[in-house]
């Protein structure tokens, strides 16, 4: 806001300036024309004796001619000749420079003197003329006029130009302050949103905003529910790892309670110790796929998937499988490098698994409205048995711990569901239409 005020100043300002000294040029310019004009006029009334005496006009074309004092005075100048209207008496007029014919000259404003010693300033418009009655006689004729009468009028139009730029001004920055006012309440409700769901009293922002801060607001939110799904997983992650570690030590203490040997408690205690590395591992590993960072560098696709279907293609050398790709070289996978691998590779793996000979994996972007970053879906097609349609609701069920997932397609479709529930996205499960088999396909949404 006071930005935007110092800059309404300062442009009022510059405006003022600029009018004020157009209208001092335009006063000249009007004084100019009518001192010619004068001159003019008054050379036409005059003329010169036998004697090369210089005679005005008894009537001259401006009365203030005849009144001394008047603020309007005419000289003539020429070789042995001066002479000054009846205005002049009991003043020093300034001197002018004797001009050549038809040579004009406007200047201002000068100094001159009264016969009190008092100082006053006067325009001058001089003329050179040459007189043919008087044997083409040069002489410079001069009109002067008090600098006071345009002095006024220049301070009328001052007073009257800033006192309304003043009032302009005074309105404009009312408006503007109002104005910020209401444009910024959007910006305020948002601030008052997010301090409500810092004090828990909600759980994220509303959707009722502008259009420019849409983008903000969808971006808070995401954000407020990738922490909150963080941490519940998080929560989640350390139940899981207490309740399964339950067990190996509520065996090692019956067989410390039995009194077993040294030979069979070692035995035991190394097994038990490896079973909890084990589930300690696994839900490590379960935690650190329990989400994702919500502003992450897009990951090309194609180079990451010709390095998992080159070692599939290996492991599954004995079947004779080979896997197609078709994938849009813009495809772009906005998330953690790990992510994308263990999505691909569980997919991929899974139709390795079940394939008979061909696997087709495609690859697509899906278009996203201004602002917003693309999403890309993912196709892994095979030629296996497939899945019948009343199974994929239990297959796609989600597991709690480890032993719990062991089902289906094992493991690997757990991992791929966690990933893509992290990222919002989408899984389905149906028949491939070209090859004959099963399809998974993963979709994530435009500004996922």
């Amino acid at each position: 806001m006071l930005a935007a005020s110092v800059a309404l100043v300062a442009f009022l300002g510059l405006t003022g300036y600029a009018l004020d000294r157009a209208f001092v040029q335009t006063a000249q310019n009007a004084l100019r024309e009518r001192l010619a004009n004068l001159a003019n006029a008054y050379i036409q009334e005059s003329e010169f004796d036998r004697t090369g005496a210089f005679i005005s006009p008894e009537i001259p074309p401006d009365t203030r001619l005849l009144s001394p004092g008047s603020g309007l005075y005419a000289n003539v100048r020429g070789e042995g000749l001066s002479w000054e209207s009846a205005s002049a008496l009991g003043r020093s007029l300034p001197p002018v420079e004797f001009l050549k014919p038809a040579e004009k000259r406007f200047e201002g404003p000068l100094r001159i003197v009264d016969a009190r010693g008092l100082e006053n300033s006067v325009y001058a418009y001089s003329m050179g003329v040459i007189w043919e009655s008087a044997g083409d006689f040069p002489i410079t004729f001069s009109v002067f006029e008090d600098a006071g009468q345009i002095q006024d009028q220049v301070n009328v139009f001052r007073r009257a130009l800033w006192g309304y730029l003043v009032m302009a001004a005074l309105l404009l920055l009312l408006v503007q302050i109002l104005v910020l006012r209401w444009s910024l309440l959007p910006l305020r409700d948002v601030e008052r949103e997010l301090s409500r769901v810092r004090q828990g009293r909600s759980q994220r922002l509303s959707g009722r905003h502008p259009r420019e801060l849409e983008s903000i607001t969808e971006s808070i939110n995401s954000l407020i529910e990738s922490e909150r799904s963080h941490l519940e997983r998080s929560r989640n992650t350390l139940s899981d790892l207490a309740h399964s570690l339950k067990t190996p030590l509520a065996v090692l203490r019956s067989r410390l309670d039995a009194d077993a040997s040294h030979e069979e408690l070692r035995a035991e205690v190394g097994a038990q110790v490896q079973r909890m590395n084990e589930i300690v591992s696994y839900q490590l590993s379960r935690a650190a796929r329990s989400g994702h960072a919500l502003y992450s560098a897009p990951l090309e696709i194609e180079p990451r998937a010709e390095e998992i279907v080159a070692g599939l293609e290996k492991v599954y050398a004995s079947k004779g499988v080979f896997c197609e790709f078709e994938i849009d070289p813009a495809a772009r996978f906005h998330g953690e490098l790990g992510d994308l691998q263990e999505l691909m590779g569980n997919l991929v793996e899974n139709a390795f698994k079940w394939a008979r000979k061909r696997v087709l994996l495609t690859v697509t972007v899906e278009p996203a409205p201004d602002n917003r970053r693309p999403g890309v879906s993912f196709v892994v097609d095979d030629d296996g048995p497939g899945i019948p349609p009343e199974q994929v609701e239990r297959l796609l069920q989600r597991g709690v711990r480890g032993d719990e997932r062991v089902q289906g397609h094992g493991i690997g479709l757990s991992i791929v569901q966690d990933i893509v529930a992290a990222y919002r996205g989408e899984l389905t499960v149906g028949p491939a239409p070209e090859l004959g088999g099963a399809r998974f396909a993963v979709r994530f949404p435009p500004a996922y």
